[in-house]
């Protein structure tokens, strides 16, 4: 329990009116397993909650009698609009309904006649057939069927014209007996020519199609149609045979159409179609036969096949007598009439363009017909009604659908009626087989609806509204006014209480709101104000509010390797990661009741057991800082795929220590809660002394985590004692970490092990599972994974600039194929490289109508393409300490970072931003780089994505020993690259090799989709990676001189003043772009020497491994530890530096280019004073790597010879 405390002076006032009001509560209640403890409100916050508790009921009071008003108003304004609003609706609504009906009657009416004057058609083309061949036949001493229809066509259209239907289809079809049929074909064959030239005449010209050609598509006997596996809708001539007809009785074979043609999707006539080979026709001429009179038949869909339209066909009997009246006339033959019901509602209106919208629903008591590739028994089909519903807009007229489409809201306004019943006696019927009867059902549509909608209903309503809602807002008015007051008055009160409860404890604040008793009525603005006070006069005049805390526990947990990694960052990744961790720290801190005091750079510092006092504050302060390990873990190894290389290489390292501590409010400019005291120290210094990813406590924590009941479970003394400034040698202890489930991208098992073991220290630290196993022992992701993971996360962002900058288009590069197998098969890699690339210029109007890049998605296949390639580009460097796939990733940071910071060139280079250069055009395309870019680089996405892709290749295969050491060796690949940069022009014909499978084509296709853009891609790759050979001294003479044709103001000034220059603008700006690459990825490949001094002294050391082991093997002829210092020392002075100055000069990197020159010159300094102490560091630590590696074979080990210290 935690006592009161004593008060130290004597028994004044003054000294006891500062008494901390904290150390005096006693604890009510335990929370947690843990035992933390809560504290009861002091009597000063209950005064303040009350005076709040009672404004804020007035405040109730009168918001409820305001709500009270309104809602009466509202009320009222509801009830009358309401009334307003139904009447003038239900008078639409009459007027709506009483259109309709007159619609509908005129359908039913006009539908009506129409179908009588169809039949009745039918009836007198019917009697006149049989009137006209009798009296030929009597003649010609014949008979039926030996009977051809005279001016078949002309008597078709006249009925056509009758019947009202604009596309009449009509067929006429005698029956012909077995022992007829061979006589019959024999004289349907002689009368097609006469009756083919018959209806060309009256017809007209049918497409060019002869007579004879159409006698030469006609099958010359009575057949039928072999149907064969139709799986589609779609009709194919090879689907169909005609072979002869099977039929034994009586056939009802095709002799006359209207109009002639040939049958549907089939290169021939339907002459000598056999028809009852067919269920629907033969249906429908049993029950011809069997009723003696017409019938018509359900809907089909065979009357429209390329609109599928519903259709009907009637079958009208011809008779071998015209007298109605005779009972022993016999039928000999049909006349079938196609029918379209959409042809058939077409022209009810006599309105052209009206858009009533009628709603027609056809009914039938029918089976439903089948298409001619169906066939199906009388006993498998169904009978059912069959629905069709149409929509009649004047005289036009669509298919909704074969079912019942009507709204169903307008069910009690249906107009039914039978329009079609040919009152057959069903009893005459054949079994399975109905008589039609066809009904209409009218409906209103939404359309005709909303034509009788007027605004009638919301004018009304609204001038209701407006007269009820200007009383409203007479009444509120005044409240508004006073409202506004109030509201700003307390938005500034609340504003700065947010901002006082931030930067002070709760505790703390109400304790200040005590010294000022009228701050609240005064808006606490006098209260803030004083408290940020600083005058002489005030700080004698006023107590400061200070307490001593004696049972505290306090946590300083710093990022290490932090510094290191942020100097090789953009400023926003540097806050995106500290953001992410403080805000997972202040999380852990929240939930345990832990005090955040305040963040220091990268030093996160809180404390346990204040302001309110916490018995258990050492287990508390442990279990927040074994969480925030965890944490720390997670978040950076999540976040190394879009912060890069080394993200996850952060670790927190936590020092604890408990004791008393001296804390209050330090009045001032930005007065705050501070903490004072020898624990503050104590506890920064277990920090500062402990190892990264370790929490390091004192014996005093360690004391109370054993009295807690924690000692055996969580400590691990350290091994050794510790010298602390002030404090000399002190015993410490370890504190084990917290179990947690898998961490994304956990290195190896024995690499952890190595981590937890740093220092020599016990390598007893917990099982595992805590470093990033998965239960099974597995680890989720490797490090060249995750590197692999970021360069696709680079990479794709960048394709989706190239897409955008395309419009959006990705299309097949399939034309390009034999372009690509040209590129670089006429000599080697280095006689590609030429001095000026000609970079893509855009117009304004062009990138302001670019597509936002994040709105663009790159397709799976591609980023699985892309992760492929990137993960077998990894798996083609070899494992050299220094050029390998982790440095390859190092150069592609800082190029991705230069990139980034390229800025707008001052207007002397005509490139300031803002500036226009009306002068300096090629092609009517001005030359200004917009959007803030400069020289065409960051403007073209295809360019910074050729830097990057080359930054990621151009170490690829690197033997781990110059090229110089490759020609003295005369490898294959010396050879084939002459001598030149061979290890650059490998790794280039490798990456592109690879690039060029066909594996990779839609990767290509998203990078480029031109032959322009293929060979500027190609340029791009080789001058970059090529730049990277920085020993070649006759390469980078060249390059020297290129600079200063480009950017020295000399050259720039004869350039301008020389009137025999023929070199263009553009010539000489993408001469600069092209420079300022090569130098990009050159500052790039060597930036660890321009980065923080950790960063260069890490990548030092392994180049320097890589060298000396090239020596050991025999690969090179020097001891490259003989002369490392000075010429590092040489390195820095001649060609980092001077680089580095080069960068700063071309204005184009903004505050990298002072960055990295900063980096350089103070590495450089640092060289020189710790350079040959390191260089024996090498080689010490070179000597315990072979000894582990070869403890079997002592004998086996190098010597080393350590140079002297000059």
């Amino acid at each position: 329990m935690i006592g009161k405390k004593k008060n130290p002076s004597d028994n004044s006032k003054s000294a006891s009116s500062h008494q901390s009001e904290f150390s005096t509560i006693e604890p009510s209640s335990k929370s947690g397993s843990d035992g933390e403890l809560a504290s009861s409100p002091t009597s000063s916050h209950q005064q303040r909650n009350h005076s709040f508790d009672v404004a804020t009921k007035e405040e109730k009071n009168v918001f409820r009698a305001k709500i009270l008003v309104a809602l009466i108003l509202l009320l009222a304004v509801c009830v009358v609009a309401t009334i307003t609003y139904l009447l003038v609706d239900s008078q639409e609504r009459s007027n709506f309904e009483s259109q309709f009906t007159g619609y509908a009657s005129e359908v039913v009416t006009v539908s009506r006649e129409k179908t009588s004057q169809l039949f009745n058609a039918l009836d007198a083309f019917s009697v006149s057939v049989s009137s006209q061949a009798a009296g030929e036949l009597a003649l010609r001493n014949s008979s039926w069927p030996f009977y051809k229809i005279p001016d078949w066509s002309v008597r078709a259209q006249r009925l056509a014209q009758l019947t009202g239907v604009e596309n009449p289809f009509l067929i006429f079809a005698p029956i012909v007996q077995q022992d007829e049929r061979k006589e019959w074909e024999d004289f349907a064959n002689d009368a097609y020519p006469i009756l083919y030239q018959d209806a060309i005449e009256k017809e007209g010209d049918k497409g060019g199609i002869t007579a004879k050609e159409f006698l030469d598509k006609t099958i010359p006997f009575i057949c039928e149609i072999e149907v064969g596996n139709l799986e589609t809708d779609e009709f194919n001539a090879d689907d169909f045979a005609f072979i002869p007809t099977s039929a034994t009785g009586e056939m009802l074979p095709v002799f006359q159409q209207y109009p002639l043609g040939f049958f549907p999707l089939l290169p021939i006539t339907g002459m000598n179609f056999n028809l009852l080979a067919y269920d629907d026709a033969a249906e429908l001429f049993r029950i011809t036969q069997a009723v003696n009179g017409p019938t018509i038949s359900s809907f089909s869909i065979f009357v429209d096949l390329e609109t599928r339209a519903d259709g009907s066909q009637i079958m009208q009997p011809i008779y071998d007598r015209a007298d109605t009246t005779d009972e022993d006339r016999k039928m000999i033959g049909v006349v079938m009439f196609q029918l379209s019901w959409l042809d058939y509602f077409k022209n009810l209106f006599l309105e052209e363009d009206s858009d009533d919208g009628i709603v027609v629903v056809l009914k039938t008591t029918c089976p439903k017909s089948m298409d001619l590739q169906h066939t199906v028994t009388d006993e498998t089909r169904e009978t059912h009604d069959r629905v069709v519903t149409y929509r009649i807009d004047g005289s036009k007229a669509i298919v909704l659908g074969e079912e019942d489409l009507h709204d169903p809201k307008y069910d009690s306004l249906e107009v039914a009626e039978t329009f079609i019943d040919l009152g057959i006696d069903q009893s005459k019927v054949p079994d399975g087989l109905c008589g039609p009867t066809l009904s209409l059902h009218v409906y209103p549509s939404e359309t005709l609806e909303k034509k009788y909608e007027t605004h009638n209903r919301a004018i009304y309503t609204s001038v209701v509204v407006v007269i009820f809602s200007f009383t409203v807002l007479v009444f509120l008015l005044y409240d508004f006014v006073v409202r506004r007051l109030q509201k700003t008055v307390m938005d500034r009160i609340n504003k700065q209480d947010m901002i006082v409860a931030n930067v002070f404890p709760s505790a703390i604040r109400d304790r200040l709101y005590q010294a000022h008793g009228n701050a609240l009525q005064q808006g606490y603005s006098e209260s803030i104000n004083s408290v940020g006070s600083n005058t002489e006069a005030e700080a004698m005049g006023a107590a400061p509010l200070a307490d001593l805390f004696p049972n505290t526990s306090i946590v300083f947990a710093d990022i290490a390797g932090f510094t290191a990694w942020s100097s090789a960052r953009e400023p926003q990744q540097v806050f995106i990661l500290l953001e992410n961790i403080y805000g997972a720290l202040d999380h852990i801190a929240n939930r345990l009741n832990i005090f955040k005091v305040e963040t220091v750079g990268d030093c996160y510092v809180a404390a346990a057991g204040l302001p309110e006092p916490m018995e258990n504050h050492a287990v508390v302060a442990c279990k927040f800082a074994r969480e925030a390990l965890r944490k720390m873990k997670e978040i950076t190894h999540e976040m190394e795929v879009s912060l890069g290389p080394d993200t996850a290489a952060l670790d927190l390292r936590v020092g604890i220590h408990s004791g008393q501590v001296t804390a209050g409010v330090l009045r001032g400019e930005r007065s705050r809660f501070q903490l004072f005291g020898d624990t503050m120290n104590t506890a920064s210094r277990m920090e500062s002394s402990g190892e990264r990813d370790r929490i390091q406590v004192t014996q005093t924590t360690a004391d109370l985590l054993t009295e807690a009941g924690f000692g055996a479970k969580w400590l691990i003394p350290r091994s050794s004692t510790i010298f602390v400034k002030g404090k000399g040698e002190m015993q410490t202890y370890w504190v084990r970490k917290a179990k947690s489930p898998v961490a994304k991208g956990s290195e190896t098992l024995s690499k952890v092990d190595e981590t937890i073991g740093t220092g020599g220290d016990e390598s007893t630290g917990g099982s595992s599972s805590e470093f990033g196993l998965d239960p099974e022992g597995i680890l989720v992701l490797t490090k060249t994974e995750r590197l692999v993971e970021w360069d696709v996360a680079v990479l794709t962002s960048l394709l989706q600039q190239i897409v955008a900058s395309r419009g959006g288009v990705v299309k097949e590069i399939k034309q390009l194929s034999s372009e690509e197998g040209t590129i670089g098969s006429n000599g080697t890699v280095l006689e590609e490289f030429t001095p000026i690339i000609p970079l893509k210029r855009f117009e304004t109007h062009d990138i302001q109508q670019r597509q936002r890049p994040s709105t663009i998605e790159i397709s799976n296949k591609v980023k699985c393409q892309l992760r492929g390639y990137l993960s077998n580009v990894a798996s083609m460097y070899q494992d050299n300490p220094f050029h390998n796939f982790e440095h390859a990733n190092h150069v592609t940071a800082s190029v991705k970072k230069l990139l980034t910071r390229i800025v707008n060139t001052d207007e002397s280079n005509g490139l300031a931003k803002g500036s226009k250069r009306s002068a300096n055009k090629s092609n009517g395309v001005d030359l200004v780089d917009l959007a803030g870019h400069s020289y065409g680089i960051t403007s073209d996405p295809l360019t910074q994505f050729s830097v990057v892709f080359s930054a990621i290749i151009h170490d690829v295969d690197h033997p781990g020993v110059p090229n110089s050491q490759l020609v003295k060796e005369n490898t294959r690949s010396a050879q084939i690259y002459k001598n030149k940069s061979v290890a650059e022009q490998n790794s280039v014909e490798l990456a592109w090799d690879m690039l060029m499978q066909d594996e990779y084509e839609d990767l290509r296709a998203c990078i480029y989709q031109t032959k322009e853009d293929l060979h500027r891609f190609r340029q791009l790759v080789v001058n970059t990676v090529m730049a990277t050979d920085i020993v070649d001294k006759e390469l980078q003479n060249l390059r020297k001189a290129r600079w200063e044709t480009a950017f020295s103001e000399k050259n720039s000034a004869l350039q301008h003043l020389s009137k025999e220059s023929d070199e263009s603008e553009t010539d000489r700006e993408n001469r600069k772009a092209t420079i300022v690459i090569e130098h990009l990825i050159q500052a790039s490949d060597v930036v660890h020497t321009m980065q923080h001094w950790h960063i260069y002294k890490s990548w030092n050391e392994k180049f320097f491994m890589e060298c000396y082991e090239a020596y050991q093997q025999g690969r090179s002829d020097s001891d490259p530890s003989e002369d490392w210092y000075k010429g590092e020392i040489g390195f820095f002075d001649f060609y980092v530096i001077p680089l580095a100055k080069k960068l700063q000069s071309c204005g184009v990197f903004g505050v990298s280019s002072d960055e990295y020159l900063n980096y350089a010159t103070a590495n450089r300094d640092e060289w020189v004073r710790e350079g040959e102490a390191l260089v024996n560091e090498y080689l010490l630590k070179y000597v315990r790597q072979q000894q582990q590696g070869k403890e079997e074979h002592p004998s086996s080990l190098p010597t080393i010879s350590f140079p002297s210290r000059h």
